[in-house]
């Protein structure tokens, strides 16, 4: 498949039957928000495309568990830092895991690799790039030529322009942190003195120990081009003398009515008050519903359109199993669909088209079903392929057992029998116990079907 990739501006080629990635996690000081969603959930697709494909993944995302907002908050609330970190790398997994986004191969922490960051620094110094100042140690700009390549940033422009912050120990305003001097805890001891890892060394440090100096994808948010991914490209490639990721792969930022979501303006929506109110599916659509590397802005209206297509797509799944007879005009055209969705995921990951695809699949079929002429062939055919496109994109129908179904064809079957019968308030009352189950019953001219439906709490 081809790929964006940041560093060179134009799509690369990913052709590998292993393909390792390190995407850049969250820093544990807080709940995951809706932007950090997009991400996980983009390349949580990217993953299942590849591995249904037949490559083999690896992926390695990490866990910024030392901080100083960490620490902050761990002072404000008279705690210790690795209990705030802690509590809420535990609200992380329980609200991706609810995202149905498949856990990465490993989780590194930065404390747990301090050994492995210490040694990097060295590594650094001794090459030149790193040098001891009055407040920590600090990685020399000037020694990788090639700085600002990846967010195309000029250092002139850098040096008289950016809100750098004030450190006169600095030989360059532009030099960052590696170690930072400390004795408050969490704080270790080094070679330097005792302190804590800047920010950027860990990922450097974690990714080449757990994928090697070059691999295939490096990804994260696009607000981590600059500085992050920046600094941490020349740090790794100064201290490792070889090309480091193969492609930079960036996803676009999730805006609030049109704003960047921010604490001060109280418009950061947290996965978890998301998922109560919307469920995973919606989510999952939301940020899947435009191109991954452009912005998307979050709003009701958009989720509700998202919500209205669920809903077709669940109909269109029962519509699938109660299907008989025999049908079998429908081949040619989830062929059609289903190489449309592969070709749009080839094509850097297009989600949005792969969606069209997806849901045209399903409007065919709840067409053919309203109008009588969807067979078991029919069925058999497109089933399985909304089964795998939903698969990919991380879609899930709620399960149903067997008898489940045989429990609600059962109580239909003597609702329609009280109907004619004239009883229509004991039919009524069945209807109302069906509805109770989660099934909503659909009357078509030819018989009812039944559909069970996730509930979301938004739509009361």
């Amino acid at each position: 498949m081809d790929i964006q990739d940041t560093l060179s501006n134009s799509k690369k080629r990913l052709d590998a039957q292993k393909v390792r990635i390190y995407l850049c996690g969250v820093t544990v000081y807080d709940d995951s928000h809706i932007g950090h969603a997009r991400t996980i959930i983009v390349f949580d697709v990217l993953r299942r495309y590849l591995e249904s494909a037949g490559a083999k993944v690896e992926l390695v995302q990490n866990f910024t568990d030392v901080d100083d907002k960490i620490i902050d908050r761990a002072r404000a609330e008279s705690s210790a830092a690795g209990i705030v970190s802690g509590r809420y790398i535990e609200s992380y997994f329980r609200d991706f895991d609810e995202l149905n986004v498949m856990r990465a191969d490993s989780y590194p922490k930065a404390t747990e690799h301090i050994g492995e960051i210490i040694d990097y620094i060295s590594t650094l110094e001794k090459k030149g790039a790193a040098y001891s100042s009055a407040n920590g140690v600090y990685f020399a700009v000037s020694a990788f030529s090639r700085y600002g390549v990846l967010s195309k940033k000029k250092i002139d422009e850098l040096q008289s322009g950016a809100r750098i912050e004030v450190d006169e120990s600095k030989k360059d305003p532009l030099d960052f942190a590696l170690w930072k001097f400390s004795k408050d805890d969490p704080s270790w001891d080094s070679p330097w003195g005792r302190g804590r890892p800047g920010w950027h060394i860990e990922c450097s440090a974690m990714s080449t120990k757990y994928l090697g100096e070059n691999f295939e994808i490096h990804g994260g948010g696009r607000d981590l081009i600059f500085p992050h991914h920046e600094n941490e490209m020349a740090q790794t490639e100064t201290c490792t003398g070889a090309p480091f990721a193969k492609i930079w792969m960036h996803v676009g930022m999730v805006t609030i009515n049109g704003e960047k979501m921010a604490k001060s303006t109280g418009n950061v929506r947290s996965v978890r008050r998301v998922l109560d109110e919307w469920g995973p599916n919606i989510i999952r659509l939301f940020c899947l519903s435009g191109h991954y590397s452009k912005p998307i802005d979050y709003t009701e209206d958009l989720l509700c359109e998202d919500l209205a297509k669920w809903r077709q797509a669940e109909t269109c799944y029962f519509e699938l199993i109660h299907a008989g007879g025999p049908g079998g005009g429908a081949s040619g055209m989830v062929k059609e669909m289903s190489a449309s969705f592969d070709a749009a995921l080839r094509d850097d990951l297009n989600t949005h088209l792969a969606l069209s695809a997806f849901f045209g699949m399903v409007k065919v079929a709840n067409k053919m079903a309203a109008e009588g002429t969807l067979g078991g062939d029919d069925a058999r055919a497109i089933r399985p392929e909304l089964e795998r496109m939903m698969g990919i994109l991380g879609l899930s129908i709620p399960e149903i057992t067997q008898e489940e179904i045989q429990e609600i064809d059962g109580m239909i079957t003597q609702r329609e029998e009280l109907r004619k019968e004239k009883k229509f308030s004991d039919a009524d009352r069945i209807r109302d116990e069906i509805s109770g189950m989660g099934v909503e019953l659909l009357d078509h001219g030819h018989g009812t079907v039944w559909v069970r439906r996730e509930k979301i709490r938004a739509e009361n």
